[in-house]
Protein backbone atom coordinates (compact mmCIF):
# COMPACT_ATOMS: atom_id res chain seq x y z
CA UNK A 1 0.00 0.00 0.00
CA UNK A 2 3.02 2.68 0.40
CA UNK A 3 4.32 1.76 -2.71
CA UNK A 4 1.21 2.19 -4.56
CA UNK A 5 0.41 5.67 -2.47
CA UNK A 6 4.07 6.35 -3.26
CA UNK A 7 3.59 5.65 -7.10
CA UNK A 8 -0.02 7.47 -6.67
CA UNK A 9 1.76 10.37 -5.80
CA UNK A 10 4.15 10.99 -8.28
CA UNK A 11 2.03 10.21 -10.96
CA UNK A 12 -0.61 12.09 -10.24
CA UNK A 13 2.04 15.38 -9.35
CA UNK A 14 3.50 14.91 -12.84
CA UNK A 15 0.45 14.32 -14.99
CA UNK A 16 -0.43 17.86 -14.26
CA UNK A 17 2.75 19.59 -16.52
CA UNK A 18 2.56 16.76 -19.66
CA UNK A 19 -1.14 18.06 -19.55
CA UNK A 20 -0.15 21.91 -19.58
CA UNK A 21 2.20 21.35 -22.12
CA UNK A 22 0.28 19.03 -24.65
CA UNK A 23 -2.23 21.43 -24.45
CA UNK A 24 -0.02 24.51 -25.07
CA UNK A 25 2.18 23.27 -27.47
CA UNK A 26 -1.58 23.01 -29.78
CA UNK A 27 -2.04 26.59 -29.06
CA UNK A 28 0.90 27.76 -29.45
CA UNK A 29 1.62 25.87 -32.76
CA UNK A 30 -1.75 28.01 -33.92
CA UNK A 31 -0.63 31.47 -32.42
CA UNK A 32 3.03 30.90 -34.40
CA UNK A 33 0.92 29.81 -37.40
CA UNK A 34 -0.89 32.78 -37.54
CA UNK A 35 2.06 34.73 -37.04
CA UNK A 36 3.93 33.37 -40.10
CA UNK A 37 1.06 34.06 -42.03
CA UNK A 38 -0.26 37.15 -40.99
CA UNK A 39 2.95 39.08 -39.90
CA UNK A 40 1.09 40.85 -37.48
CA UNK A 41 2.77 41.19 -33.89
CA UNK A 42 0.27 40.72 -31.40
CA UNK A 43 0.39 37.04 -32.46
CA UNK A 44 4.11 37.54 -32.15
CA UNK A 45 4.14 38.80 -28.50
CA UNK A 46 1.55 36.18 -27.32
CA UNK A 47 3.26 33.21 -28.79
CA UNK A 48 6.52 33.92 -27.25
CA UNK A 49 4.64 34.77 -24.07
CA UNK A 50 3.00 31.50 -23.80
CA UNK A 51 5.98 29.70 -25.24
CA UNK A 52 7.91 30.57 -21.84
CA UNK A 53 5.09 29.26 -19.52
CA UNK A 54 5.38 26.01 -21.49
CA UNK A 55 9.16 26.13 -20.73
CA UNK A 56 8.70 26.50 -17.51
CA UNK A 57 6.16 23.82 -16.74
CA UNK A 58 8.38 21.79 -19.58
CA UNK A 59 11.20 22.03 -17.23
CA UNK A 60 9.60 20.12 -14.02
CA UNK A 61 7.62 17.92 -15.96
CA UNK A 62 11.02 16.42 -16.84
CA UNK A 63 12.17 16.14 -13.73
CA UNK A 64 9.00 14.73 -12.17
CA UNK A 65 8.71 12.23 -14.73
CA UNK A 66 12.24 10.75 -14.16
CA UNK A 67 11.50 9.99 -10.56
CA UNK A 68 8.33 8.26 -11.81
CA UNK A 69 9.98 6.18 -13.73
CA UNK A 70 12.49 5.44 -10.84
CA UNK A 71 10.08 3.64 -8.81
CA UNK A 72 10.10 0.30 -11.70
CA UNK A 73 12.91 -0.22 -10.44
CA UNK A 74 13.14 0.33 -6.80
CA UNK A 75 9.41 -0.39 -5.65
CA UNK A 76 8.48 -3.06 -8.41
CA UNK A 77 11.43 -4.55 -9.20
CA UNK A 78 8.62 -7.78 -9.82
CA UNK A 79 6.69 -6.09 -11.93
CA UNK A 80 9.76 -4.80 -14.09
CA UNK A 81 11.11 -8.12 -14.44
CA UNK A 82 7.93 -9.90 -15.90
CA UNK A 83 7.13 -7.07 -17.91
CA UNK A 84 10.53 -5.33 -18.62
CA UNK A 85 10.69 -7.13 -22.60
CA UNK A 86 7.67 -5.19 -23.37
CA UNK A 87 7.37 -2.26 -20.63
CA UNK A 88 11.09 -0.52 -21.76
CA UNK A 89 10.01 -0.68 -24.92
CA UNK A 90 7.33 2.30 -25.32
CA UNK A 91 9.47 3.78 -22.55
CA UNK A 92 12.37 4.04 -24.91
CA UNK A 93 10.61 4.92 -27.82
CA UNK A 94 8.94 8.17 -25.87
CA UNK A 95 12.52 9.36 -25.37
CA UNK A 96 13.99 8.71 -28.25
CA UNK A 97 11.27 10.03 -30.88
CA UNK A 98 9.24 12.66 -28.34
CA UNK A 99 11.58 13.83 -25.98
CA UNK A 100 14.16 14.77 -27.97
CA UNK A 101 11.59 15.92 -30.45
CA UNK A 102 10.22 18.17 -28.54
CA UNK A 103 13.30 19.65 -26.36
CA UNK A 104 15.13 20.08 -29.32
CA UNK A 105 12.63 22.04 -30.81
CA UNK A 106 11.82 24.04 -27.93
CA UNK A 107 15.20 25.42 -27.50
CA UNK A 108 15.21 26.38 -31.14
CA UNK A 109 12.09 28.75 -29.99
CA UNK A 110 13.23 30.14 -26.56
CA UNK A 111 16.85 31.27 -27.94
CA UNK A 112 16.99 31.02 -31.91
CA UNK A 113 14.92 34.65 -31.42
CA UNK A 114 15.89 36.20 -34.48
CA UNK A 115 18.78 34.36 -35.54
CA UNK A 116 16.42 31.86 -37.44
CA UNK A 117 13.66 32.73 -40.55
CA UNK A 118 10.12 33.36 -39.53
CA UNK A 119 9.21 29.92 -40.93
CA UNK A 120 11.98 28.12 -39.03
CA UNK A 121 10.36 28.95 -35.90
CA UNK A 122 6.96 28.69 -37.36
CA UNK A 123 8.52 24.76 -38.07
CA UNK A 124 10.10 24.36 -34.48
CA UNK A 125 6.25 25.66 -33.09
CA UNK A 126 5.09 22.47 -35.39
CA UNK A 127 7.30 20.06 -34.18
CA UNK A 128 7.39 21.27 -29.94
CA UNK A 129 3.34 20.19 -30.39
CA UNK A 130 3.92 16.74 -32.43
CA UNK A 131 6.59 15.71 -29.95
CA UNK A 132 4.06 16.64 -26.86
CA UNK A 133 1.71 14.49 -28.70
CA UNK A 134 4.04 11.60 -29.27
CA UNK A 135 5.04 11.46 -25.93
CA UNK A 136 1.67 11.23 -25.00
CA UNK A 137 1.15 8.28 -27.12
CA UNK A 138 4.00 6.27 -25.82
CA UNK A 139 3.12 6.29 -22.13
CA UNK A 140 -0.60 5.42 -22.48
CA UNK A 141 0.35 2.61 -24.94
CA UNK A 142 2.75 1.16 -21.88
CA UNK A 143 -0.34 1.68 -19.46
CA UNK A 144 -2.74 0.37 -22.25
CA UNK A 145 -0.94 -2.22 -22.41
CA UNK A 146 -1.22 -3.14 -18.52
CA UNK A 147 -4.97 -2.49 -18.99
CA UNK A 148 -5.81 -4.61 -21.96
CA UNK A 149 -2.26 -6.46 -22.77
CA UNK A 150 -1.93 -8.42 -26.06
CA UNK A 151 1.17 -9.34 -28.48
CA UNK A 152 2.96 -11.42 -25.68
CA UNK A 153 3.47 -15.05 -24.33
CA UNK A 154 4.66 -15.99 -21.03
CA UNK A 155 7.63 -18.02 -20.68
CA UNK A 156 10.30 -18.99 -17.97
CA UNK A 157 7.73 -16.39 -15.47
CA UNK A 158 8.53 -13.37 -18.26
CA UNK A 159 6.27 -11.81 -20.66
CA UNK A 160 7.89 -12.36 -23.86
CA UNK A 161 6.94 -9.92 -26.98
CA UNK A 162 5.72 -12.20 -29.74
CA UNK A 163 3.89 -8.77 -31.98
CA UNK A 164 5.11 -5.63 -31.85
CA UNK A 165 2.30 -3.37 -33.41
CA UNK A 166 -0.59 -5.70 -31.23
CA UNK A 167 1.39 -4.71 -28.11
CA UNK A 168 1.32 -1.22 -29.16
CA UNK A 169 -1.79 -0.85 -30.60
CA UNK A 170 -4.06 -3.37 -27.52
CA UNK A 171 -7.85 -2.61 -27.57
CA UNK A 172 -7.48 0.53 -25.01
CA UNK A 173 -4.46 2.39 -26.44
CA UNK A 174 -6.19 4.55 -29.25
CA UNK A 175 -9.40 5.49 -27.53
CA UNK A 176 -7.35 6.22 -24.49
CA UNK A 177 -4.63 7.68 -26.11
CA UNK A 178 -7.09 10.07 -28.61
CA UNK A 179 -9.45 10.87 -25.05
CA UNK A 180 -5.99 12.10 -23.23
CA UNK A 181 -4.78 14.44 -25.71
CA UNK A 182 -8.45 15.95 -25.92
CA UNK A 183 -8.63 16.56 -22.54
CA UNK A 184 -5.06 17.99 -22.55
CA UNK A 185 -6.31 20.37 -25.18
CA UNK A 186 -8.79 21.46 -22.97
CA UNK A 187 -6.22 22.20 -19.67
CA UNK A 188 -4.05 24.41 -22.26
CA UNK A 189 -7.01 26.06 -23.42
CA UNK A 190 -8.46 26.94 -19.86
CA UNK A 191 -5.41 28.12 -18.92
CA UNK A 192 -4.96 30.37 -21.69
CA UNK A 193 -8.45 31.55 -21.11
CA UNK A 194 -8.29 31.98 -17.41
CA UNK A 195 -5.49 34.44 -17.60
CA UNK A 196 -6.42 35.88 -20.74
CA UNK A 197 -9.51 36.61 -19.06
CA UNK A 198 -7.13 37.86 -15.37
CA UNK A 199 -5.48 40.53 -18.36
CA UNK A 200 -8.59 41.80 -19.28
CA UNK A 201 -9.87 41.71 -15.55
CA UNK A 202 -6.84 44.11 -15.02
CA UNK A 203 -7.24 46.04 -18.49
CA UNK A 204 -3.40 44.86 -18.90
CA UNK A 205 -2.08 43.10 -22.10
CA UNK A 206 -5.06 44.19 -24.02
CA UNK A 207 -4.31 42.91 -27.57
CA UNK A 208 -2.09 39.39 -26.29
CA UNK A 209 -5.65 39.25 -23.93
CA UNK A 210 -8.14 39.62 -26.67
CA UNK A 211 -6.28 37.20 -29.08
CA UNK A 212 -5.89 34.48 -26.33
CA UNK A 213 -9.16 34.78 -24.72
CA UNK A 214 -10.28 34.45 -28.55
CA UNK A 215 -8.33 31.25 -29.41
CA UNK A 216 -8.96 29.99 -25.93
CA UNK A 217 -12.38 29.61 -26.12
CA UNK A 218 -12.11 28.31 -29.30
CA UNK A 219 -10.25 25.31 -28.41
CA UNK A 220 -11.67 25.31 -25.24
CA UNK A 221 -15.75 24.77 -26.50
CA UNK A 222 -14.66 21.78 -29.51
CA UNK A 223 -12.60 20.07 -27.01
CA UNK A 224 -15.00 20.20 -24.38
CA UNK A 225 -17.15 18.88 -26.77
CA UNK A 226 -15.13 16.19 -28.12
CA UNK A 227 -14.35 15.12 -24.36
CA UNK A 228 -18.02 13.45 -24.55
CA UNK A 229 -17.72 11.92 -27.62
CA UNK A 230 -13.82 10.42 -26.85
CA UNK A 231 -14.69 9.36 -23.28
CA UNK A 232 -17.71 7.44 -24.11
CA UNK A 233 -15.62 5.70 -27.17
CA UNK A 234 -12.74 4.75 -23.87
CA UNK A 235 -15.81 3.99 -21.87
CA UNK A 236 -17.28 1.30 -24.55
CA UNK A 237 -14.27 -0.29 -25.15
CA UNK A 238 -14.08 -1.22 -21.26
CA UNK A 239 -17.52 -2.31 -20.94
CA UNK A 240 -15.75 -4.74 -23.40
CA UNK A 241 -12.57 -5.54 -22.58
CA UNK A 242 -12.74 -4.51 -18.30
CA UNK A 243 -16.34 -5.78 -17.18
CA UNK A 244 -15.38 -5.85 -13.63
CA UNK A 245 -14.21 -2.21 -13.74
CA UNK A 246 -17.15 -1.69 -15.64
CA UNK A 247 -19.25 -2.42 -13.17
CA UNK A 248 -17.56 -1.00 -10.53
CA UNK A 249 -17.82 2.61 -12.52
CA UNK A 250 -21.50 2.24 -13.15
CA UNK A 251 -22.05 0.44 -9.26
CA UNK A 252 -24.09 -2.08 -11.02
CA UNK A 253 -23.83 -5.53 -8.72
CA UNK A 254 -26.26 -7.86 -10.56
CA UNK A 255 -25.90 -8.75 -14.08
CA UNK A 256 -28.82 -6.80 -15.64
CA UNK A 257 -30.67 -6.70 -19.48
CA UNK A 258 -31.49 -2.93 -20.42
CA UNK A 259 -28.83 -1.51 -17.43
CA UNK A 260 -29.71 1.83 -16.46
CA UNK A 261 -27.86 4.93 -16.65
CA UNK A 262 -27.09 6.28 -13.33
CA UNK A 263 -26.82 9.88 -13.39
CA UNK A 264 -27.03 11.00 -9.73
CA UNK A 265 -26.74 8.32 -6.52
CA UNK A 266 -25.08 7.79 -3.42
CA UNK A 267 -21.98 6.03 -3.57
CA UNK A 268 -22.23 1.96 -3.97
CA UNK A 269 -20.75 -0.29 -0.94
CA UNK A 270 -17.75 -2.87 -1.57
CA UNK A 271 -19.92 -5.25 0.08
CA UNK A 272 -23.62 -5.29 -1.58
CA UNK A 273 -25.74 -6.38 1.49
CA UNK A 274 -24.27 -3.10 2.72
CA UNK A 275 -25.20 -0.60 0.37
CA UNK A 276 -27.99 2.00 0.96
CA UNK A 277 -30.58 2.45 -1.49
CA UNK A 278 -30.95 6.21 -1.42
CA UNK A 279 -32.31 8.75 -3.86
CA UNK A 280 -30.67 7.99 -7.63
CA UNK A 281 -31.42 9.59 -10.53
CA UNK A 282 -31.24 7.29 -13.59
CA UNK A 283 -32.19 6.67 -17.58
CA UNK A 284 -33.61 3.48 -18.39
CA UNK A 285 -31.65 1.32 -20.57
CA UNK A 286 -29.58 3.82 -21.95
CA UNK A 287 -26.16 2.08 -20.35
CA UNK A 288 -27.05 -0.93 -22.18
CA UNK A 289 -27.49 1.41 -25.28
CA UNK A 290 -24.62 3.40 -24.74
CA UNK A 291 -21.95 0.29 -24.22
CA UNK A 292 -23.12 -2.06 -26.95
CA UNK A 293 -25.73 -0.46 -29.27
CA UNK A 294 -29.17 -2.32 -27.78
CA UNK A 295 -31.68 -1.42 -24.75
CA UNK A 296 -31.85 -4.73 -24.26
CA UNK A 297 -28.22 -5.75 -23.80
CA UNK A 298 -26.61 -7.48 -21.16
CA UNK A 299 -24.11 -5.71 -18.76
CA UNK A 300 -22.86 -7.88 -16.42
CA UNK A 301 -22.50 -6.97 -12.28
CA UNK A 302 -19.95 -7.19 -9.92
CA UNK A 303 -21.48 -10.36 -8.76
CA UNK A 304 -20.39 -12.16 -12.17
CA UNK A 305 -16.89 -11.66 -10.78
CA UNK A 306 -15.23 -13.33 -7.77
CA UNK A 307 -14.78 -10.36 -4.62
CA UNK A 308 -11.32 -10.90 -4.52
CA UNK A 309 -11.11 -9.60 -8.02
CA UNK A 310 -13.42 -6.49 -7.26
CA UNK A 311 -11.79 -2.91 -7.79
CA UNK A 312 -12.28 -0.56 -4.95
CA UNK A 313 -16.42 0.45 -5.74
CA UNK A 314 -16.90 3.57 -4.34
CA UNK A 315 -13.76 4.92 -5.34
CA UNK A 316 -14.05 4.11 -9.06
CA UNK A 317 -17.77 5.24 -8.81
CA UNK A 318 -17.18 8.59 -7.70
CA UNK A 319 -14.05 9.05 -9.54
CA UNK A 320 -15.65 8.49 -12.83
CA UNK A 321 -19.21 10.02 -11.98
CA UNK A 322 -17.35 13.47 -10.72
CA UNK A 323 -15.37 13.39 -13.75
CA UNK A 324 -18.53 13.46 -16.14
CA UNK A 325 -20.12 16.15 -13.38
CA UNK A 326 -17.06 18.23 -14.19
CA UNK A 327 -16.85 17.76 -17.81
CA UNK A 328 -20.17 19.09 -18.17
CA UNK A 329 -19.62 21.94 -16.12
CA UNK A 330 -16.49 22.98 -18.27
CA UNK A 331 -19.25 22.54 -21.62
CA UNK A 332 -21.90 24.97 -20.08
CA UNK A 333 -19.15 27.51 -19.04
CA UNK A 334 -17.54 27.62 -22.43
CA UNK A 335 -20.86 27.84 -24.03
CA UNK A 336 -21.57 31.10 -22.30
CA UNK A 337 -17.76 32.41 -22.99
CA UNK A 338 -18.26 31.82 -26.35
CA UNK A 339 -21.89 33.31 -26.66
CA UNK A 340 -20.46 36.57 -25.26
CA UNK A 341 -17.31 36.39 -27.37
CA UNK A 342 -19.73 36.40 -30.48
CA UNK A 343 -20.73 39.36 -28.85
CA UNK A 344 -17.81 40.84 -28.12
CA UNK A 345 -19.32 42.14 -25.19
CA UNK A 346 -17.03 39.60 -22.87
CA UNK A 347 -15.04 42.72 -21.24
CA UNK A 348 -18.71 44.38 -20.47
CA UNK A 349 -19.96 41.08 -17.91
CA UNK A 350 -16.43 40.82 -15.79
CA UNK A 351 -18.41 38.29 -13.97
CA UNK A 352 -18.23 35.76 -16.64
CA UNK A 353 -14.65 36.85 -16.18
CA UNK A 354 -14.18 36.68 -13.24
CA UNK A 355 -15.30 32.96 -13.33
CA UNK A 356 -13.24 32.17 -16.71
CA UNK A 357 -10.34 32.73 -14.01
CA UNK A 358 -11.96 30.29 -12.00
CA UNK A 359 -12.92 27.48 -13.81
CA UNK A 360 -9.00 27.33 -14.58
CA UNK A 361 -8.35 24.22 -13.02
CA UNK A 362 -11.46 21.97 -13.52
CA UNK A 363 -10.09 20.30 -16.87
CA UNK A 364 -6.94 19.29 -14.83
CA UNK A 365 -9.28 18.16 -12.23
CA UNK A 366 -11.14 15.88 -14.50
CA UNK A 367 -7.98 14.66 -16.01
CA UNK A 368 -6.65 13.58 -12.44
CA UNK A 369 -10.12 11.67 -11.80
CA UNK A 370 -10.22 10.17 -15.27
CA UNK A 371 -7.08 8.89 -14.42
CA UNK A 372 -8.25 7.22 -11.06
CA UNK A 373 -10.97 5.62 -12.68
CA UNK A 374 -8.77 3.72 -14.72
CA UNK A 375 -6.04 2.59 -12.74
CA UNK A 376 -8.04 2.18 -9.39
CA UNK A 377 -10.65 0.09 -11.57
CA UNK A 378 -7.90 -1.48 -12.79
CA UNK A 379 -7.05 -3.31 -9.43
CA UNK A 380 -6.40 -5.84 -8.11
CA UNK A 381 -4.42 -6.47 -11.01
CA UNK A 382 -0.88 -4.58 -12.19
CA UNK A 383 -1.33 -6.06 -15.31
CA UNK A 384 -5.35 -7.19 -15.69
CA UNK A 385 -6.14 -10.53 -15.75
CA UNK A 386 -2.49 -11.54 -15.53
CA UNK A 387 -0.57 -10.28 -12.71
CA UNK A 388 -1.73 -8.96 -9.71
CA UNK A 389 -0.41 -5.80 -7.87
CA UNK A 390 0.61 -7.33 -4.58
CA UNK A 391 3.02 -9.88 -6.59
CA UNK A 392 4.76 -6.59 -8.78
CA UNK A 393 5.87 -5.22 -5.19
CA UNK A 394 9.88 -5.20 -4.66
CA UNK A 395 10.79 -7.88 -1.68
CA UNK A 396 13.85 -6.46 -1.16
CA UNK A 397 12.90 -3.24 -0.19
CA UNK A 398 11.09 -2.57 3.21
CA UNK A 399 7.84 -1.13 3.99
CA UNK A 400 10.09 1.71 6.53
CA UNK A 401 12.26 2.79 3.48
CA UNK A 402 9.16 3.12 0.99
CA UNK A 403 7.69 5.64 4.06
CA UNK A 404 11.23 7.63 4.10
CA UNK A 405 11.37 7.86 0.59
CA UNK A 406 7.55 8.77 0.59
CA UNK A 407 7.53 11.33 2.71
CA UNK A 408 11.08 12.64 1.83
CA UNK A 409 9.04 13.13 -1.72
CA UNK A 410 5.67 14.99 -0.65
CA UNK A 411 8.47 17.36 0.98
CA UNK A 412 10.44 18.11 -1.89
CA UNK A 413 7.21 18.19 -4.48
CA UNK A 414 5.35 20.54 -2.08
CA UNK A 415 9.10 22.88 -2.77
CA UNK A 416 8.61 22.00 -6.24
CA UNK A 417 4.82 22.85 -6.66
CA UNK A 418 5.32 26.30 -5.08
CA UNK A 419 8.35 27.28 -6.88
CA UNK A 420 6.73 26.10 -10.10
CA UNK A 421 3.43 28.57 -8.94
CA UNK A 422 5.94 31.12 -7.79
CA UNK A 423 7.38 31.25 -11.04
CA UNK A 424 4.61 30.62 -13.45
CA UNK A 425 2.39 33.60 -11.48
CA UNK A 426 5.60 36.18 -12.08
CA UNK A 427 5.68 35.57 -15.60
CA UNK A 428 1.96 35.91 -15.35
CA UNK A 429 2.27 38.96 -13.87
CA UNK A 430 4.95 40.43 -15.77
CA UNK A 431 3.07 39.51 -18.90
CA UNK A 432 3.46 39.55 -22.66
CA UNK A 433 6.99 41.50 -23.57
CA UNK A 434 5.17 45.38 -24.32
CA UNK A 435 5.00 46.68 -27.76
CA UNK A 436 8.17 48.48 -28.39
CA UNK A 437 6.63 50.62 -31.40
CA UNK A 438 4.28 53.94 -31.84
CA UNK A 439 2.15 51.85 -34.29
CA UNK A 440 -0.99 50.30 -33.13
CA UNK A 441 0.21 46.91 -31.52
CA UNK A 442 -2.18 45.05 -33.64
CA UNK A 443 -0.25 46.32 -36.63
CA UNK A 444 1.72 44.03 -39.41
CA UNK A 445 5.17 43.59 -38.09
CA UNK A 446 6.39 45.46 -41.17
CA UNK A 447 4.97 48.87 -40.03
CA UNK A 448 6.96 47.88 -36.76
CA UNK A 449 9.85 47.52 -38.25
CA UNK A 450 9.63 50.53 -40.66
CA UNK A 451 8.87 52.20 -36.98
CA UNK A 452 11.90 51.48 -35.55
CA UNK A 453 14.02 52.11 -38.91
CA UNK A 454 12.71 55.92 -38.54
CA UNK A 455 13.66 56.21 -34.90
CA UNK A 456 17.02 55.09 -36.14
CA UNK A 457 17.45 57.46 -38.94
CA UNK A 458 16.43 60.33 -36.12
CA UNK A 459 18.60 59.66 -33.48
CA UNK A 460 21.49 59.44 -36.49
CA UNK A 461 20.37 62.39 -37.57
CA UNK A 462 19.64 64.27 -34.15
Amino acid sequence: MLARAQFALTVMFHFVFPAITIGLGLLIAILETLRWRTGREVYDRAAAFWTKLFALTFAVGVATGVVMEFQFGTNWAAYSKFVGDIFGSPLAAEAIFAFFLESAFLGLLLFGGGRISSRLRWFAALMVALGSTLSAFWIVVADSWMQTPAGYTVVDGRARLTDFWAAVFNPSTMPRFIHTVVSAWAVGAFLMVGVAAWFLLRRRHLAVARTSIVLGITVALITSGLMFLTGDMSAREVAHEQQAKFAAMQGLYETTSGADMVIFSLPPAQNPADAFQGPAIVVTRLLSFLSFGSFDAVIKGLQAFPPSNWPPVALTFLAYHNMVVIGTLMLLVMVALAWFAWRRSLTRHPNWLRLAVAVTPLPLIAQQLGWMTAEVGRQPWVVYDVMRTSQGVSTAVSGADVLVSLLLLVVVYAMLGTLWLYLLRREIVHGPEPVTTEVDEEAPVAEHDAARTRRGLTARGA
